[in-house]
């Protein structure tokens, strides 16, 4: 009769126990998951410069981050996107400013990257791979995304080196682009491009993404 009574407490305090988690919203049968939290880009800290080369030399300039954000749980990256401004697309190598504004109007144009068509570009992660036993300074993360340019998205893959906090984020990369695969074909050797006028067909992007509460960081 004991053993019967013990079993009648046992039942009874499991049903209220279970019934008190469901009031709070618990899943009594699951763990408490950690919760993922959404950090804002900040795009007066955040910035991406960009390099081309061709026969006998190259050319550098910025484009503006417009906005973003970083997506961090358990102390691990695991999303985020950005937005480029096109618009903002400057060259920092030419000093001339006649010539300087010819090559930023060029690559505003539909040669080029069609900024009046296409103003921005994204891109969206889909995976993010912590790289195992990194060292500190080096990639720590394999990066896989869509990288959308004038409407044409496609996945890109690279290193980065993601540092985390509490509170904030900051990645930085380089990201190798073949601009062929977004129809930007001007002087492309595939169209049979003079050889000493072909610009390579692929540009590098190094992007430093900053996220985390700031007076500037966007909503």
């Amino acid at each position: 009769m004991r053993t019967v009574k013990i079993l009648l407490s046992v039942i009874v305090f499991t049903l209220l126990f279970n019934q008190v988690n469901l009031v709070a919203g618990e899943d009594p049968g699951k763990s408490k998951a950690a919760k993922a939290s959404t950090l804002a880009v900040d795009p007066a800290k955040s910035e991406l410069t960009w390099n081309a080369k061709k026969v006998g030399g190259e050319h550098t300039g910025k484009v503006k981050v417009a906005k973003g954000s970083l997506t961090v749980n358990a102390n691990k990256l695991t999303g985020g996107t950005f937005t480029m401004d096109m618009t903002s697309i400057s060259v920092t190598d030419i000093t001339d400013e006649g010539m300087n504004a010819k090559l930023t109007n060029h690559l505003k144009s539909e040669d080029f990257f069609s900024v009046e068509k296409n103003p921005a570009s994204t891109f969206k992660i889909t995976k993010a791979e912590p790289i195992a036993n990194a060292k500190a300074g080096e990639a720590n993360y394999k990066i896989t995304g869509d990288l959308s340019i004038k409407g044409i998205t496609n996945s890109v893959t690279f290193p980065a080196v993601v540092n985390l906090t509490t509170s904030s984020a900051q990645a930085t990369a380089k990201i190798d682009v073949d601009r062929t695969k977004y129809d930007i074909k001007y002087r492309a050797a595939i169209i049979g491009t003079a050889a000493d006028k072909i610009i390579d067909d692929t540009f590098t992007i190094n992007l430093k993404l900053v996220a985390g509460k700031s007076e500037t960081a966007s909503k």
